[in-house]
């Protein structure tokens, strides 16, 4: 099972406070998308401040004994929440969660913040 984690509080630099947070945006999103066609191993959560606030929107992808990945400066519209989705089965699909630029969806090729190891203990470490 692939998490998808999506930050409810990001907001481009500039961005107004009376209007909806772009972040909120994306994942109400990746939501709408994900109820048109649910990949079974995606699971979609929100979350408030990922603390990439300087790369907003951001999208991190994780999973027991798999690489995470954060990206970010994403769009908050349909097509970045397919494309994010898309990236999330590819994840969900590689055994060590490794996802290769090339393969990845169009707009996650770029704005990779960080990628980390699979952590080394095991769930009752």
């Amino acid at each position: 099972m692939t998490e998808v984690i999506v930050c409810t509080t990001c907001r481009p630099p500039g961005a107004p406070r009376d209007e909806p947070a772009a972040g909120a945006l994306l994942f109400e999103a990746v939501q709408a998308a994900q109820g048109r066609g649910a990949e079974p191993r995606v699971r979609v959560r929100g979350m408030a401040c990922l603390s990439s606030c300087s790369r907003a929107c951001s999208v991190a992808f994780q999973a027991p004994g798999k690489h995470t990945y954060l990206f970010g400066d994403l769009l908050p519209d349909a097509e970045t929440a397919e494309h994010v989705l898309a990236c999330a089965g590819l994840h969900a699909a590689a055994s060590d969660g490794n996802l290769l630029r090339n393969e990845r969806p169009a707009r996650l090729r770029s704005g990779i913040l960080a990628r980390l190891p699979p952590s080394l203990m095991g769930p009752d470490e």
